[in-house]
């Protein structure tokens, strides 16, 4: 809960008419985030890679508006916050940056391209949208900016190697864009999942507990939003576990990991 049952952040209630960008929207959580949030009013410009997943999301939300970005082109990010400025005006209530990249990797078996991709994908577009955005929201004296973490982010994690620290890199930003932005009216919020049920978790060869769906991970995130919460985590029954294990001291959390996990 927030500091003392206080809200850490404004919250966000009531999206009727209100403008959000979701950007990772053509599968998984921002899909299902961006399909969630039409069903509460918002106007959802959607942006992703894959534009035929785009334009189908659109026929089956009327009003939404499909905008095809590659969030590692800085200069595409840039062209794409502008014409969402042409849409929303200064009115953009809520950005949430759900782009993401997975690939198990250990360092075993180091692919530094790979390494490179998930950085470009998970954390310097993040870097690019704020680039674009911030002016325009710092200029409105409002907004909300919303990053997709992992829990996977809290500590190293066997696979995790390319993952993880981008992650724990997006936690740590915004954590930083919160105190330096809530003084000038903007919200900032991180999102933690545990286990997902979308593309990204399909190809995992392991157990995966208390796995929920894509849209169940929405609503825990409107939640979230209107709580006012800062970090959003869940599903608690497994999150609360991975959050204990940052206060281990580290020769017990290396060890309780290779118990759980059978590493080596």
């Amino acid at each position: 809960m927030p500091l003392f049952g206080r809200p850490l952040n404004p919250p966000l209630q009531d999206w009727s008419g209100r403008w959000v960008w979701v950007i990772g929207a053509s599968s998984g959580i921002g899909r299902a985030t961006a399909a969630a949030l039409h069903s509460q009013g918002a106007r959802v410009i959607v942006s992703a890679r894959n534009a035929s997943a785009l334009d189908d999301f659109v026929k089956d939300h009327a009003g939404c508006l499909a905008l095809p970005l590659d969030v590692s082109d800085a200069n595409a990010v840039r062209d794409a916050a502008l014409q969402v400025q042409d849409h929303a005006g200064h009115q953009l209530a809520l950005a949430l940056y759900c782009a993401g990249h997975y690939r198990a990797q250990s360092a075993t078996v180091f692919d530094l391209a790979e390494m490179q991709r998930h950085l470009a994908v998970n954390y310097c577009g993040a870097l690019y949208l704020l680039d674009a955005l911030l002016p325009m929201l710092l200029l409105a004296g409002s907004g909300h900016i919303s990053l997709v973490g992992s829990v996977a982010g809290y500590r190293g994690l066997p696979l995790s190697l390319a993952y993880g620290p981008t992650k724990a890199a997006l936690n740590n930003l915004a954590e930083n864009l919160y105190l330096d932005l809530h003084s000038r009216g903007l919200g900032v919020s991180v999102i933690n999942p545990g286990f997902v049920d979308t593309p990204l978790t399909a190809d995992n060869l392991f157990a995966m507990p208390a796995l929920i769906s894509a849209e169940q991970a929405a609503q825990c995130m409107l939640e979230g939003w209107r709580q006012g919460r800062f970090e959003m985590n869940f599903p608690r029954r497994f999150t609360r576990w991975m959050r204990l294990l940052r206060c281990l001291p580290d020769a017990w959390y290396f060890a309780a990991v290779r118990r759980a996990t059978g590493a080596r």
